[in-house]
């Protein structure tokens, strides 16, 4: 039997990855320090493991009990446009971490390693982002995934260590952190409906992102491995048509049943396009499921009405106020 670990598999992508290695056959392993996700998104079935990527005396233990066929890494805080504010936090959590994982692997004989980066890492004016383009990433969490990127590359060509890089954008669906304000603005947005709240919008809302959902990126993450043409490559995944935030706005609403009330904050420095080319992935793949915002986002609606809104954490460690954006907290960490 295949045994796999998938680190974050209590959170949003990693929850959905897990389920669909159980599918699969594998016996899975679950790390998740709860950080962002939640212990009741791990499927039944998996064996929960509580615990950081940055814990490597963890790490250590659970590669020698288990003796991993497969690393799926999902575990980070993703949460692009506060990475500014949060430098030396992001570059722990989303680098070091990684590296823990990829040293342990390495010295394992993991078979495959599959890593969750991102379309941050190719920054602005790329459109549509192919893979064959050159990255340059404008905010630390891209730097931190394109980091972790070149290093599965450099350990495949010295160590043999065989790797799949996933960029997903702008998933969204069940099990989702719909309270982290940071993030993820169609949680936000069904957050804030719930609580009887306006949407707010950072600028005019004409940015435009091509909002994935889940059952389009995680089918593919999981399988990954089982794919010779997948290996020691990177693929663009998610959803092909983009959206601006102002057309997302009526479609939240209207499967919510309200009226869309809106505040518009200062516009935040954020790449104002992103949209991907997916056709690298449909080659390997094949075509994914396609769902349409619509049913997706009626699928989301669903699950959110179930669970109920949940308290907007305000993130404590603020590294630097200067050009925080409106509505952020400002509890600036002392040296």
């Amino acid at each position: 039997m295949i045994t796999s670990l998938v680190t974050g598999g209590a959170g949003f992508i990693g929850s959905h990855v897990a389920r669909h290695c159980l599918n699969l056959g594998h016996k899975v392993v679950v790390l998740d320090d709860l950080s962002g996700g939640f212990e009741d998104h791990v499927p039944a079935g998996v064996e929960f493991i509580l615990g950081s990527i940055n814990d490597y005396e963890l790490l250590e233990k659970l590669f020698e009990e288990h003796k991993f066929d497969y690393v799926y890494h999902l575990a980070a805080y993703a949460a692009e446009g506060l990475s500014h504010f949060i430098r030396r936090f992001n570059y722990n959590n989303n680098l070091i971490g990684s590296v823990n994982l990829i040293n342990l692997s390495v010295l394992h004989k993991v078979k495959c390693f599959v890593f969750t980066s991102s379309i941050a890492v190719y920054g602005a004016g790329q459109l549509p982002m192919r893979e064959e383009l050159v990255p340059q990433p404008e905010d630390p969490y891209g730097v931190a995934k394109y980091a972790v990127e070149m290093d599965l590359k450099a350990a495949h060509h010295m160590f043999g260590l065989n790797y799949v890089v996933f960029r997903p954008h702008n998933v969204y669906g069940e099990n989702q952190n719909i309270g982290d304000k940071y993030r993820n603005v169609i949680g936000i947005f069904m957050n804030q409906i719930m609580q009887e709240k306006p949407m707010t919008i950072f600028g005019d809302g004409e940015q435009t992102r091509a909002f994935s959902y889940i059952d389009d990126v995680a089918p593919h993450i999981a399988n990954s491995p089982n794919v010779p043409a997948a290996y020691n490559e990177v693929f663009n995944v998610g959803a092909d048509k983009p959206y601006t935030v102002n057309e997302l706005v009526q479609v939240v609403a209207d499967e919510l049943g309200v009226e869309p009330k809106v505040t518009h904050l200062e516009a935040r420095k954020e790449v104002m396009h992103a949209h991907s080319d997916h056709s690298k992935a449909a080659r390997v793949f094949g075509e994914s499921a396609d769902i349409s915002l619509k049913e997706g986002i009626s699928k989301m609606a669903a699950w959110a009405k179930v669970v109920g809104s949940r308290a907007s954490a305000e993130f404590e460690n603020i590294e630097i106020e200067e050009n925080l954006p409106q509505g952020w907290n400002k509890k600036a960490v002392k040296a």
